[in-house]
């Protein structure tokens, strides 16, 4: 369990890149651009609810909290209080959570397992709608995991879009509005160009079939923490990483205004000798999303957990940004 708090953008703040591509010049030739074909998003039956929805998750002074864990983690949760693994017990669990008074006040959204979204309290009534009435958005984790990916340099990629069309549209159907996927890219391992390209497709196509379903994707390519390289490396990876991911999101029509993001603190490998300070990764942070992030994204979910600090002091900096925080 683990709550995101969110940061919503001021559209005079950011630049952003797209995908990088290089241009043939001819020797004595004045520089001349390929022609691209132009792509015109269209507006989808879903485009107004999702916009709304997104506005809705990234609502000032509330965060999202993640209660997405595997029927096996949530297990080892109840095996540390002396519980067994049963559907009743984790049904229990999460009752606790999602019935707790007062919640909305400070959670906007609640990324469910799947068991949970089709399961209601002692008394009957849906967890969807016991989140609804305290203002709560219902979200799903949709990915399947990650498995290795051939061809890398051990380095993994993200399953799950088979099928996920259908499983998107039954889940908006028991009221889920929103979706989680994460992929992740490991630095020590590269990353690969393939690597990065596999994660930016995979995610760029989860958007656009989530937003075709009616839920709002929340864009997650994670950059982890092992290793032991400098915070310069880590924010010229990130940014490699975003840049590849919006370049294919714009490429898949997918409405960046119906979007949220959640991205990785820019911070050193775990393993580096000489560790930055709170505000050193913040200014990273806040870099690299204004060079990435264009200003149609309504908002950026950031995992505290871990960098609490960090992310206080990247609240603090951002005003020096002229970011408007949540």
């Amino acid at each position: 369990m683990a709550c995101s708090s969110m940061v919503k953008f001021n559209a005079a703040a950011s630049s952003w890149i797209g995908g990088q591509h290089s241009f043939n010049q001819r020797s004595g030739s004045a520089c001349r651009l390929p022609s691209r074909r132009v792509s015109v998003i269209r507006a989808g039956s879903y485009t107004d609810e999702l916009v709304k929805t997104a506005k809705s998750i990234a609502s000032p002074g509330r965060g999202i909290l993640a209660i997405d864990e595997s029927n096996a983690t949530c297990g080892k949760r109840l095996a540390s209080i002396g519980l067994d693994n049963t559907e009743t017990n984790r049904q229990a669990y999460r009752q606790l959570l999602l019935t707790t008074p007062g919640l909305g006040e400070y959670i906007s959204g609640a990324i469910l397992f799947e068991e949970t979204l089709y399961q209601s309290t002692t008394n009957g009534k849906k967890f969807v709608d016991c989140l609804r009435d305290e203002n709560i958005v219902p979200g799903i984790k949709v990915d399947k995991g990650l498995v290795p990916l051939p061809g890398s340099n051990n380095e993994s990629w993200c399953q799950g879009l088979d099928g996920l069309a259908s499983r998107s549209a039954e889940y908006y159907k028991q009221g889920a509005r929103f979706a989680k996927w994460r992929t992740v890219v490991s630095i020590p391992c590269g990353p690969s160009a393939l690597a990065v390209k596999e994660a930016a497709w995979g995610l760029a196509r989860y958007a656009a079939i989530s937003q075709d379903n009616g839920l709002v994707p929340i864009v997650e390519p994670e950059i982890l923490l092992d290793g032991d390289h400098p915070i310069e490396r880590t924010l010229e990876v990130a940014e490699q990483v975003w840049s590849e991911v919006f370049y294919y999101l714009a490429e898949n029509n997918v409405v960046f205004e119906g979007i949220l993001l959640k991205p990785s603190m820019v911070t050193p490998g775990a393993e580096h000798k000489e560790k930055a300070s709170p505000e050193t990764i913040a200014k990273y942070t806040l870099t690299m999303l204004k060079r990435r992030v264009p200003p149609a994204v309504p908002g950026i979910m950031v995992l505290n957990r871990g960098t609490q600090q960090s992310f206080f002091f990247f609240i603090c900096t951002g005003y020096q940004f002229q970011w408007l925080f949540n």
